[in-house]
C-alpha cells in the first residue's frame, strides 16, 4: 500500500521490484498518484480512501496475503482506514512516508498524530528515517544516540519494533539504523557508499522486510537481510547515470 512514482524509483514501483526480486508475489493498492522524477515531485494526488477500501478488500478477498507494507499513505483517513482493517493484515511493516527527500513536510500533523495514535498499535515494524521520526516525536534527532532514544519512544505506541533508519548520518562511516525491539536498542550498521542513487531506499528496506516476513523469515532476520539487500542494490547502482537527481537503487541480488 503506497503511493505511485512516476519516476520508478520509490513507492509501489520500489515495493513491486523488491518483491519480485525476493521471489514473492506483490499485489498493489495505490493511495496517491505522484507526478516526479529523480529531481523531485512536482504534484500529489491522494487516491479518494473509498477507492483505496475497495482495492484492499478486492486483494484480501481473493488472494493469500503474508505481509503487508504500507508507504505513503496520502491522508489521515487512509491512516485510519489501514488501521481499521489492520487485524486482516498480516506482518505490518508500516513506512511512515510523512517528509520529503527536501526535508518538507508532506502531510499535516493530523496525518502524523493518525499514524501514532491509530496504526502505530498495529504494527509488526515501523520504519521511520531520522526526519520521519523527528517529525514524529516532535524534536530533533539528529545522530545515533539520539536515534535509539526515538526508536524507544516511539516503540512506546504499541509496534512490536522499530528501526529508525539512519541513511541521512552522513558524517558517519557507516550506515547506522537503530532497532528497538522486545525492550533492547541493537544498531545494524553496513559500510557508507557515496552515491546520488539513493531514491527509493527507505521504500526498499520496508518492502525487504515485508517481503521476508512473507517468506517466514523471523523479524530479526528479515529486519538483517532487508539491511544487507539494500546495502548490496546502492552498491550495484552507485555508478548508474538516470537522470539529473537522485537515481533509484539497482538490484540487491546478483542473480536479480
Amino acid at each position: 500500500m503506497a503511493g505511485s512514482d512516476s519516476g520508478g524509483g520509490a513507492g509501489i514501483q520500489a515495493d513491486l521490484k523488491t518483491f519480485a526480486a525476493h521471489g514473492v508475489f506483490g499485489t498493489s493498492v495505490i493511495t496517491a498518484l505522484t507526478a516526479q522524477n529523480t529531481v523531485g515531485v512536482r504534484a500529489i494526488s491522494a487516491v479518494d480512501p473509498g477507492f483505496v477500501a475497495a482495492q484492499l478488500e478486492a486483494v484480501l478477498d481473493d488472494l493469500p496475503v503474508a505481509a503487508v507494507k504500507t508507504g505513503m499513505l496520502a491522508t489521515p483517513e487512509t491512516v485510519a482506514l489501514v488501521a481499521r482493517m489492520a487485524p486482516r493484515l498480516p506482518g505490518l511493516v508500516v513506512d511512515p512516508v510523512l517528509v520529503a527527500s527536501s526535508g518538507d513536510r508532506l502531510f499535516t500533523a493530523d496525518a502524523e498524530r493518525a499514524y501514532l495514535d491509530l496504526l502505530f498499535p498495529h504494527a509488526t515494524v515501523v520504519t521511520p528515517n531520522l526526519r520521519e521520526a523527528s517529525v514524529l516525536l516532535g524534536r530533533e534527532v539528529l545522530d545515533a544516540d539520539d536515534a535509539v532514544k526515538a526508536a524507544a519512544d516511539l516503540a512506546a505506541y504499541g509496534p512490536r519494533c522499530v528501526v529508525v533508519k539512519g541513511g541521512h548520518l552522513r558524517d558517519s562511516a557507516e550506515a547506522v539504523d537503530a532497532v528497538w525491539y522486545d525492550g533492547r536498542a541493537s544498531l545494524m550498521t553496513a559500510p557508507w557508499i557515496t552515491t546520488a542513487n539513493n531514491h527509493g531506499t527507505g521504500c526498499t528496506f520496508a518492502a525487504a522486510t515485508a517481503a521476508r516476513l512473507a517468506s517466514g523469515s523471523s523479524l530479526i532476520e528479515a529486519l538483517e537481510g532487508a539491511k544487507s539487500y539494500v546495502h548490496n542494490a546502492l552498491a550495484r547502482s552507485a555508478g548508474w547515470t538516470l537522470g539529473a537527481g537522485h537515481g533509484p537503487l539497482g538490484w540487491g541480488f546478483p542473480d536479480s
